[in-house]
């Protein structure tokens, strides 16, 4: 994947714009204490303290947190980013943590205002002023420690609080913990690597005369397999998986509603789509409907698998007792991170139910901890992460390269990448 964008669009992000509005919230680093401990008198006194007791010094604990948001500039339609703020790029807020010792762990949230009730603006302020000063000395290889010190100061509603931005945590504690262990993500969790991963190639077409060209475009690029976004016209969902069918006889068609139809609309359509070659159908319904995902798992026309609504392995197993579902889409930056969703994983597995795995237009730094879960848990059916497809900036120091409609799974310790601090750097001052 190039590291410059491949060609201007109308939604490449107005980058000056944002620029003014992130130097205006004055964001940055937060120092050990949010009274303005000087980070280096600290751990002095902290380290002259475990050496009085006789206790280790615990250079595993978090000095600094440093939070970036930005806008990941894009190319062709995708719906999400339409409208005034998806249409100047994909959100997105870079979090570094810093040890004591000076390591340093990368995480990443992309908010998507269109898709979820968590934006650019949220997720920087609830890094900010809540998860960071909370995690300030905690030991960085505790994970499940951080999330809990997270539910307290944001508290959990239907599920986990501010899901896609606490993700950003996640994800660079467990890039810490693999560093700090030398370890792959996937040894961590006592698996192999796994990979490459087949990808899916996203077919967002506004109009049945555009699909053609957005299917020889993925094939052209190495794509064998597409996921198509529908909800909420049936007929022109039916026309279009039958143009995708006819085109790739042979590829995984899903289909994905984002909670699209209604449930009388959800009755008629599943067995149309089914009829059109359709292999399983995405979140047909909004999450809250379970009388109309009961029925649809009776009427049994298609494997029904849940996206939106599930953020934790509690309403899960809810929706699986319910018996609502087939399986679920699986994404990490959705869910809170790499932690939750890997007992996720683990449950639907466990029940004898399926997984596919998705990704929210995902970043560098959030795609690399994504491919390390879907490698190390085998995945086996292609995965619709299209970040590759949509984005045209990579900030990592070797960019993830789509080869035969494939992707590498990241060597090395923790998420495998290296973040181009001085791209991001120049990024953030140049706008580009």
């Amino acid at each position: 994947m190039s590291t410059e964008p491949s060609r201007e669009s109308s939604a490449d992000p107005s980058r000056r714009e944002f620029l003014a509005a992130a130097a205006a919230m004055s964001l940055g680093a937060l120092p050990l204490s949010c009274q303005g401990v000087n980070a280096n008198d600290a751990t002095s006194k902290a380290e002259a303290a475990a050496k009085a007791s006789g206790a280790p010094s615990s250079s595993a604990r978090i000095a600094w947190i440093e939070i970036f948001p930005l806008r990941y500039p894009m190319t062709g339609y995708f719906k999400f980013f339409t409208g005034p703020h998806g249409g100047r790029g994909r959100a997105a807020v870079i979090v570094k943590i810093t040890t004591e010792d000076g390591l340093v762990g990368w995480g990443q949230s992309v908010p998507i205002a269109k898709w979820s009730y968590e934006t650019l603006e949220t997720a920087t302020l609830c890094l900010r002023q809540y998860y960071a000063p909370a995690l300030i000395r905690h030991d960085a290889r505790d994970i499940e420690g951080a999330l809990a010190k997270m539910d307290r100061v944001i508290a959990p509603g239907f599920s986990t609080g501010m899901p896609i931005t606490r993700a950003g945590i996640d994800i660079a504690l467990h890039d810490l913990l693999g560093k700090l262990e030398n370890q792959a993500l996937c040894e961590l969790w006592g698996k192999e690597r796994g990979g490459p991963l087949t990808l899916s190639w996203t077919v967002n077409a506004r109009k049945l005369a555009d699909v053609e060209a957005v299917i020889a475009e993925g094939q052209r690029r190495g794509y064998r397999h597409f996921n198509i976004k529908v909800a909420p016209d049936p007929d022109f969902d039916v026309e279009l998986a039958k143009a995708v069918r006819k085109a790739a006889p042979e590829g995984f068609l899903w289909a994905d509603a984002n909670g699209g139809y209604t449930p009388a609309q959800s009755l008629q359509v599943a067995r149309r789509l089914a009829d059109a070659g359709v292999d399983v159908l995405e979140a047909p319904l909004r999450p809250n409907q379970i009388r109309g995902y009961q029925a649809l798992k009776r009427l049994g026309a298609l494997p029904i698998y849940m996206d939106e609504g599930v953020v934790s392995e509690v309403e899960l197993l809810e929706f699986i007792e319910l018996d609502m579902i087939d399986g679920v889409a699986m994404k990490p930056s959705r869910c809170g991170g790499l932690l939750s969703a890997r007992k996720q994983i683990e449950l639907l597995e466990d029940r004898g139910l399926s997984w596919l795995g998705s990704g929210l237009t995902d970043p560098d730094i959030s795609l690399a901890a994504t491919l390390g879960l879907y490698g190390a848990y085998g995945l086996e059916k292609p995965a619709a992460l299209n970040g590759p497809q949509f984005l045209t900036m990579d900030l990592s120091k070797q960019p993830f390269e789509v080869k035969g409609g494939t992707l590498a799974v990241p060597e090395g310790p923790g998420l495998g990448i290296e973040v181009d601090e001085a791209r991001l750097a120049r990024f953030l001052k140049e706008g580009r």
